[in-house]
């Protein structure tokens, strides 16, 4: 997969110091991730016209690199320098083109409605009172276009408790389902089997998918 992300009671707030913890995670390994697209989007994107696609974390760019090699005019955003770089060094490599963006979802203040397809895989998104991330993520989708957030089921309160995670500090799929309004059409809400040999979330056994369509 490209990434698997987990949370932490450590992530920080400051933009500044979120990039630092990621550029650290990412330098200190090689590949992080396996280099394979994620699952999830393959299946989901194949049915989909290629046009204009936003991946949101994309980490060291598998998901954005396959979606390019797909027909679509890709935007891919990360905190990471670093693993934009590594992402980058494989885009020229296959010789594909990506506009890629060094920045958090809600920093890159992108332009709304201007993405038929917005990717959203294992992100970890801080919950804020106003809703920012999930506003950002919503307003990103042009009409017609579809919202595809997946992300590894929470773990219970025990388990939460047990690995020093405060699950009220992050952006959850129940979050922006919450969000979708009379504007929106759920076509996919469920959790299914996860197979991955390899990378750093290879141990998780299943997703949370949830795609929308915006109607206008």
């Amino acid at each position: 997969m490209t990434r698997s992300a987990e949370p932490s009671d450590s992530q920080p707030r400051d933009p500044a110091a979120v990039e630092e913890l990621w550029d650290r995670r990412y330098a200190g390994s090689g590949e992080l991730w396996s280099g394979q697209p994620n699952a999830v989007l393959v299946s989901e994107a194949r049915g989909l016209r290629p046009a204009r696609a936003l991946d949101v974390g994309c980490g060291e760019g598998a998901d954005a690199l396959w979606l390019a090699e797909q027909g679509w005019d890709v935007t891919a955003l990360d905190v990471s320098g670093v693993a934009l770089a590594r992402a980058a060094r494989q885009a020229g490599l296959r010789s594909v083109r990506v506009d890629w963006v060094h920045a958090g979802l809600v920093e890159a203040a992108l332009p709304p409605a201007s993405f038929d397809l917005v990717s959203a895989q294992y992100p970890v998104l801080l919950r804020t009172d106003g809703n920012e991330a999930e506003h950002s993520l919503l307003r990103a989708v042009a009409p017609g276009g579809v919202l595809l957030w997946v992300h590894h089921p929470p773990p219970t309160a025990e388990e939460a408790k047990a690995r020093g995670i405060d699950l009220h500090e992050y952006v959850g799929v129940a979050d922006v389902a919450a969000l979708l309004d009379d504007d929106w059409r759920i076509e996919v809400d469920e959790t299914r089997p996860r197979h991955v040999a390899s990378g750093a979330g290879a141990h998780h056994t299943e997703d949370v998918v949830l795609r929308a369509r915006r109607r206008r």
